[in-house]
């Protein structure tokens, strides 16, 4: 069965860091992308960044450039999001999804995380 397990997240103080782990049981890690979501309470669920296969391309929402980075190790099946910088406008449960493109939309991906919550205090 198909599974996508994220961890890392929870409550930080505005400004620091947080790294979410996406685990993946293996059988979604032939897909050509992985991405990162969020929603936030009250909104739709909004992209944050994408990466292929090898790693070597990667897709960010504007606004997460410079503070939000995302990698991968397909040894250990895993994608990250290393977040810095953090602010309380970042708060919201964190989904990882796997796809066939760095696509922005949700529904371009299959497969989808249970989420993470990562709560940004003042």
């Amino acid at each position: 069965q198909v599974q996508l397990v994220e961890s890392g997240g929870g409550l930080v103080q505005a400004g620091g860091s947080l790294r979410l782990s996406c685990a993946d049981s293996g059988r979604t890690f032939g897909y050509n992308a992985m991405g990162w979501f969020r929603q936030a309470p009250g909104k739709e669920r909004e992209f944050v960044a994408a990466i292929g296969w090898s790693g070597g391309r990667s897709n960010y929402l504007n606004s997460m450039k410079g503070r939000f980075t995302i990698s991968r190790d397909n040894a250990k099946n895993t994608v990250y999001l290393q977040m810095n910088s953090l602010t309380p406008e970042d708060t919201a449960v964190y989904y990882c999804a796997a796809g066939n493109t760095l696509a922005r939309e949700a529904g371009r991906y299959g497969y989808w995380g249970q989420g993470t919550q990562v709560t940004v205090s003042l």
